[in-house]
């Protein structure tokens, strides 16, 4: 359930940034690796936001690809498998990379 910590901060962000205003929409940048769900995001969303200047705000996601990082070569490669085989060096000793983020890329407000 950490998306519901997640929804809670990125409303928090999007009523901030929207000073007053209403927010029309909120693009997400969410990472391959990520553990984010994003209908449950969509979900909790849906419930944060009654009686806010967010209540019908669309959320937009997007999802940024995940590579990864071989601990052998210290090649990065793509995530193109879950066997996380370093193609390079055929070593199976990977950590992410990038991909495991989630943030708010813009805000579209009602002037």
């Amino acid at each position: 359930m950490h998306e519901l910590s997640i929804t809670e901060s990125i409303l928090e962000i999007a009523l901030r940034h929207a000073a007053g205003r209403r927010v029309v929409s909120v693009h997400l940048v969410i990472g391959e690796l990520s553990s984010y769900v994003d209908e449950s995001i969509q979900l909790f969303w849906q419930e944060l936001t009654r009686g806010t200047l967010a209540e019908e705000a669309a959320l937009q996601f997007a999802r940024e690809p995940g590579e990864l990082l071989c601990l052998d070569c210290g090649k990065q490669f793509p995530v193109r498998t879950r066997d996380f085989i370093c193609p390079h060096c055929q070593s199976g000793s990977a950590l992410p990379a990038t991909g495991k983020d989630c943030y708010v890329d813009s805000i579209e407000v009602f002037e």
